[in-house]
């Protein structure tokens, strides 16, 4: 007979026991994250003619076309305090991290259902390491975008030292939505097509390739959490200073609640996880 291990008292237990419980075992499980890391990475790009040449690809298209767009009049971006390149390529950098990483995790669970149901052992392993390949990616971005400030002789501000830290809740926030992305994934599989088309949908409604509009389509970006924590990252690079510090900071307070909550969440029904997939 299989035997499923339950955590005893896994609900009965205090808050912050809970939590430094779920802590330590992600800690414990750090060789484990970093081993599917590699796995998966030699995987993506085995027999792949371009290979990782495909990360700075995709943006770079992205951008050809709202220039043509804009310069065509089909679609007016309005002004940048730096040339628009430099501007777009920024947001996108940013944005990319939360839309490649959530696709990421949503799959995690459903391409490692063999895995889980012949081994036990942390499921948050499969989250974190599918969200480092979007770390990863961000990371190879970050010299196309390096290169491309050189060439429009754009110099970001020093305040940039801090830029890597405003990005976190970004993070956290993908990872947390991550967690019970993948867990709706294992029970309906058209969860992936849906978050394929909800972060297409927010490109657009979010300031990730154009500056903050005006009108109708303010209300969207005013109450859409990933504005302002694009918008901070970017600003600092390029004037400095954060022009609307509050709204980053309400929206980093509600990207830490979203990761906490939903990781409790994954955590209380991870035991059935190997039923599902």
């Amino acid at each position: 007979m299989k035997k499923v291990l339950i955590p005893e008292g896994l609900v009965k237990k205090g808050f912050l026991k809970n939590f430094k419980e779920m802590f330590d075992e992600i800690i414990q499980a750090r060789e484990l994250i970093i081993r599917l890391f590699i796995r998966d990475f030699l995987a993506r790009y085995k027999q792949s003619f371009l290979g990782i040449t495909w990360i700075i690809i995709m943006p770079i298209i992205v951008i050809s076309s709202f220039i043509f767009m804009n310069k065509s009049g089909i679609l007016n971006i309005g002004n940048t305090s730096v040339p628009y390149p430099v501007f777009a390529l920024l947001g996108l950098t940013i944005y990319q991290i939360f839309s490649t990483g959530l696709v990421a995790t949503t799959n995690s669970l459903v391409n490692a259902g063999s895995m889980i149901i012949k081994i036990n052992f942390p499921k948050e392993s499969l989250i974190i390491s599918s969200m480092a390949h979007s770390i990863f990616d961000f990371i190879i971005r970050v010299f196309l975008l390096i290169l491309v400030f050189i060439f429009f002789k754009v110099v970001p501000s020093y305040k940039s030292i801090i830029f890597p830290f405003l990005i976190i809740p970004l993070v956290l926030l993908t990872i947390g939505l991550g967690f019970i992305l993948s867990l709706l994934n294992c029970i309906a599989r058209d969860t992936t097509n849906a978050v394929s088309l909800l972060t297409s949908f927010l490109l657009f409604i979010t300031p990730v390739l154009y500056p903050e509009p005006k009108g109708i389509l303010k209300i969207f970006t005013k109450y859409n959490i990933i504005s302002p924590l694009i918008n901070a990252p970017r600003e600092i690079v390029i004037n400095g200073y954060i022009s609307k510090p509050d709204e980053y900071i309400i929206a980093s307070l509600i990207s830490i609640f979203i990761f906490l909550f939903c990781w409790r969440i994954f955590h209380l029904v991870e035991p059935k996880i190997a039923e599902r997939v």
